[in-house]
């Protein structure tokens, strides 16, 4: 399964080519479910196709295009062990999936680029990480407010301790005489040994196998904010944060032997660990956007917050989650028109403006409506 990261969203926010397609639905768990969302995703497959023929292309183009995702109807594998939500986006050269732990409203948009805003809750606010740790397995999960999904971890990522130090078990058996040159009569013998099996050396294996998993999780996570659970017996906990390079892990943990444990328990012990932590820092970024009202630092004007988020002048930016303001921006006139409905590629600007304030390292809260300062779907603080 693949992660939905900062990189991912540099990725198909620069490679693709218009007309691009984004199609979010609800699935379900339960596999009994499984017809009535190849029914959903088949409508919403449909609907593609006639917003690209609206968008210029021709019958066929658009079957071609969709293909991809038109195979899935039929692909037993893929309905199985479902998450909450999938998002799929399609363009000339591109097709991915995304299965999350976090339920979707039904929605196709086919625009000049991605439609990125139902994902905001991954980045903007609410995602987090969960490494389940013990000597005989590694599980990491991304979360959000609403449950867990399993993440395959990066190539070179160790799924145990034996796995880890399987060269260092093989070295430890070997006991083995050398001499001179035969004949001389004066063979001098030397012995290898592999390390004791002292305490000392328990926590050196485990300091070792937890560098590993550090590494792997740094050319997962590298461009990440969302912060870091760890999961595990407690003793485990200290020795890993001796090694940690993630700039986001959170103090203290979930304790007790992971290995079993389901990944609702999970959940509920991880979210009740970051929940406090995305509180405060909403609150703080709210009340910075009050302190800095009327000093030309906020706005809650698309035309002046897109161009804004283009030229990576956003600090803070709050999104209306659920709502659109379709239209369209052109960054070499710098001018943004507003649309009062989706017209044929058009896209929401709400969209757009979280997506680069994301890509240039700015923070976003994809919060309720009525969580949005002002009384508005968009606010922002300008960082100059």
């Amino acid at each position: 399964m693949r992660i939905f990261t900062r990189e991912e969203l540099r990725i198909l926010g620069e490679s693709s080519q218009a007309p691009c397609v984004s199609i979010y639905m609800p699935t379900h768990r339960v596999s009994t479910e499984n017809q009535q969302d190849r029914t959903r995703l088949k409508n919403l497959i449909r609907q593609a196709a006639d917003s690209l023929q609206a968008f210029g292309l021709r019958t066929n183009e658009a079957e071609a295009l969709l293909e991809p995702a038109a195979k899935l109807l039929g692909a037993i594998s893929f309905w199985k062990d479902k998450q909450d939500g999938l998002a799929l986006f399609i363009a000339p050269g591109v097709f991915r999936q995304y299965q999350l732990p976090t339920t979707f409203e039904s929605l196709v948009v086919v625009a000049h680029r991605f439609h990125f805003k139902p994902l905001l809750t991954f980045l903007g606010g609410n995602e987090f990480f969960v490494l389940a740790l013990s000597q005989n397995a590694v599980r990491l999960f991304e979360g959000s407010r609403y449950g867990l999904s399993a993440i395959e971890g990066p190539e070179g990522m160790p799924k145990s301790l034996a796995e880890a130090l399987k060269y260092d078990e093989i070295e430890q058996q070997i006991q083995f005489h050398t001499g001179t040159s035969a004949g001389t009569g004066k063979g001098r013998a030397a012995m290898y040994h592999g390390q004791g099996g002292g305490t000392d050396d328990a926590k050196d294996r485990i300091l070792r196998y937890f560098r590993q998993i550090d590494q792997g999780l740094h050319d997962l996570l590298k461009d990440e904010q969302a912060p870091l659970v760890l999961a595990g017996v407690e003793f485990l906990l200290p020795i890993y944060k001796e090694i940690n390079t993630y700039q986001h892990l959170i103090d203290g943990g979930i304790t007790g032997n992971p290995e079993g444990v389901s990944p609702e328990d999970l959940h509920r012990q991880a979210w009740a660990l970051v929940e406090p932590h995305f509180k405060r820092e909403q609150e703080q970024a709210a009340a910075r956007y009050q302190q800095l009202a009327g000093t030309g630092r906020t706005s809650r004007d698309p035309k002046e917050i897109v161009p804004g988020a283009y030229h990576g002048r956003i600090e803070l930016l709050f999104v209306a989650v659920g709502r659109q303001q379709w239209g369209d921006y052109d960054p070499g006139a710098n001018r943004v028109d507003l649309h009062s409905e989706m017209q044929p590629g058009s896209f929401d600007l709400l969209d757009l403006a979280a997506t680069q304030t994301l890509l240039h390292g700015g923070a976003v809260y994809a919060v309720d409506p009525s969580e949005v300062p002002d009384n508005s779907v968009l606010a922002a603080v300008f960082r100059y």
